[in-house]
């Protein structure tokens, strides 16, 4: 027998939680197989086996919180069979096995001794995450209707279940008077009306947790400014179909951007810097962040040595990394290391907003949506260009007001005059 360990994920990352367990107990798996997918506040991880066997025991189930070097399950030697009697089985009870279907069924279900079927919450078939959500909400699983073909319980069940009692249901005359609706449950408080209690995903809770951080150590404030975006909006028009045939990528707006701040970081090298304890370290190299928003939350990965890039290879690495953000793919060494971000709330249409510092880092720009707006060209003339807002978050500890406001400014001009970013950035 051997034990299925959490393996280490990095220096930053200590624990996880079981997202989903993808064999069943008595399961036979080779070498290489995937067992289970574990989340973590970053990255989500495929525990894949290291030898041959049959998995024998699942000790963490689906939702719970496990730490690294934690024994999750145990790996058994053997043939076993998902369609047979688990290994651990006795004998007398497999020659009792009832037929292939409910076999399946009888696997899947969790110990007794973790998740009693008759004793706690129901007679159902359901798993350990659906089990611990209904616990969690009140609900009996008798009363959840199942969307599997066989009859087992899954939490998207318990979640798309109506938690409100039916009005004909009568309270049992032994149990006190209900508490109003306004007093305070053992689970948080309760509501008039209905209501749907999710909890946070292990990613977005570390989200809140960092933002909130990022809000209460940094001396963060936000300047603004607005750039003209006729003569990037020419360029691409001009050239993007020939660069899109040579390089076989768009020509966006980011690689202007990520130029744009590389030549501006270049100018203003304390907002590329970071605090630590009372040293300011002022970094070299030029790897920007650049947030994309992935179906567990905020990611931000980072493009390496962007300075060293031209447009196309900015382009490919961007799309690259969103995709993998996307598909739940990428790896820690994806995420660490960013000396400023880039954020475009401009893609869900925000006109305006103050990004929050992405820590250690002490600067982050803010890209919106491009609107047309009437624009004094001279003391005469007025005409409709296409404008955007920028903002740039910084941490006033070690950034003067007067240096940002500069380096915004600065980023503005570089990006009003894109063949400056051939030189500068």
């Amino acid at each position: 027998m051997s034990e299925i360990k959490v393996p280490a994920m990095g220096e930053s990352i200590t624990e996880g939680t079981v997202s989903r367990w993808l064999v069943k107990e008595g399961e036979t798996v080779n070498q290489g197989d995937v067992l289970l997918e574990l989340e973590t506040d970053k990255v989500n991880i495929e525990i894949s086996a290291e030898e041959s066997g049959v998995l024998e025991k699942i000790i963490r189930q689906e939702g719970e919180t496990v730490e690294i070097g934690e024994t999750i399950g145990t790996l058994g030697a053997g043939t076993g069979g998902g369609s047979g009697a688990p290994a651990s089985q006795p004998a007398a009870e497999q020659q009792q096995a009832p037929a292939p279907e409910a076999v399946a069924v009888a696997v899947a279900t969790p110990p007794a001794a973790a998740a009693p079927e008759s004793s706690e919450n129901g007679t159902k078939t359901a798993s350990p995450a659906a089990r611990k959500l209904a616990r969690e909400r009140g609900i009996e699983l008798d009363q959840v209707q199942s969307k599997d073909p066989i009859g087992r319980v899954y939490q998207e069940d318990v979640k798309s279940h109506n938690t409100q009692a039916p009005a004909s249901t009568p309270a049992p005359a032994s149990k006190a008077p209900a508490a109003p609706a306004s007093s305070p449950a053992a689970g948080g408080s309760t509501y008039a009306k209905p209501v749907e209690r999710q909890r946070m995903s292990r990613r977005r809770a570390t989200i809140a947790k960092r933002l909130v951080e990022a809000q209460q150590t940094a001396a963060m404030l936000t300047t603004f400014n607005e750039v003209d975006m006729t003569a990037i909006m020419d360029v691409r028009k001009r050239r993007k179909d020939k660069f899109k045939e040579k390089h076989d990528i768009g020509l966006g707006f980011m690689s202007f951007f990520t130029k744009a701040v590389v030549g501006a970081l270049k100018k203003f090298p304390t907002i590329n810097a970071e605090i630590d304890g009372e040293d300011v370290v002022l970094k070299k190299y030029y790897d920007i962040g650049i947030a994309v928003s992935a179906k567990e939350g905020l990611v931000v990965p980072v493009v390496r040595d962007a300075d060293r890039l031209g447009f196309a290879e900015i382009e490919k690495s961007i799309a690259d990394l969103a995709s993998k953000a996307r598909s739940n793919s990428l790896a820690l060494s994806d995420l660490q290391g960013g000396t400023f971000t880039i954020t475009n709330g401009g893609t869900f249409g925000s006109l305006l907003s103050t990004p929050i510092l992405n820590t250690p880092q002490v600067g982050i720009l803010g890209m919106h949506k491009i609107q047309l707006r009437p624009v004094a060209i001279d003391a005469e003339r007025m005409e409709n260009r296409p404008m955007m807002y920028i903002a740039l978050s910084y941490d006033h500890r070690i950034i003067d007001g007067s240096e940002a406001v500069r380096f915004l400014v600065t980023v503005k001009e570089l990006l009003e005059d894109p063949e400056s970013l051939l030189i500068e950035g």
